[in-house]
């Protein structure tokens, strides 16, 4: 069952042998079979957004999650069994990783909460991916060795799913880091503009000052007595 949610919301060494159109296909179908969901969702100030993903039982399940943009960079996260159990819980965290199995069958919710926070939207990424990759060809765990067209097919897979993740990876880090030069750029200006309106005040204040110093006294002369 699809991801549901509460709310609407290394390289080669050496070139291989190109393989023929059928492993290619094999390639592409399984890489397709592997059930994992990557969103990039925006999580609004004392708000709380939940996850629903339906578990069988003894499946192996990690969940990765990153805080791109917003305030601290940091937000609640909290994973729960179908019975309700906490399995992971984390106040003001920036990124981790969780990789538990699961218990028993069920529905098993995990939450992005930015509760905490009053004025400020976060960006949140999260990778939850469920089960393990299926082998690429039905005879892959067989005693004997495989062929040179097989050790290649899984060698480029094996450097592709790398690929994925170190771009992936990195991409996350472009937008934090264009997030953090962005506010930085934003503090920057505002401090030149209240320096400025210091500067004119003070030089006007100057001027005034000066100009009290050369400005004529008068005096007034009275009479005793006449």
């Amino acid at each position: 069952m699809p991801l549901r949610s509460s709310r609407a919301a290394g390289p080669w060494g050496r070139l291989l042998p190109l393989p023929p159109p059928s492993l290619l296909l094999l390639l592409a179908l399984a890489a397709c079979a592997a059930r994992a969901s990557e969103i990039t969702f925006e999580l609004p100030d004392n708000a709380k957004q939940c996850f629903y993903e339906e578990i069988a039982q003894g499946t192996k399940c990690t969940l990765e999650f990153q805080v791109i943009t917003g305030g601290h960079y940091d937000v609640d996260c909290r994973l729960e069994d179908p019975d309700g159990i906490v399995l992971y819980k984390e106040m003001k965290k920036q990124y981790d990783s969780f990789t538990f199995t699961a218990s028993r069958n069920g529905t098993y919710k995990f939450c992005f909460s930015n509760e905490f926070s009053t004025f400020t939207h976060k960006t949140v990424y999260f990778d939850f991916q469920v089960g393990e990759d299926p082998p690429l060809f039905p005879s892959e765990n067989r005693v004997t060795a495989l062929t040179q067209m097989e050790s290649a097919c899984v060698s480029i897979h094996e450097a592709l799913k790398s690929v994925i993740d170190y771009q992936t990876h990195f991409r996350l880090r472009e937008a934090q880091g264009r997030s953090r030069a962005e506010d930085l750029n934003t503090r920057v200006a505002y401090w030149s503009i209240g320096e400025a309106i210091i500067l004119l005040v003070v030089s006007i204040g100057q001027v005034f000052l000066l100009k009290s110093f050369f400005s004529d006294k008068r005096t007034t002369t009275t009479r005793v007595g006449s």
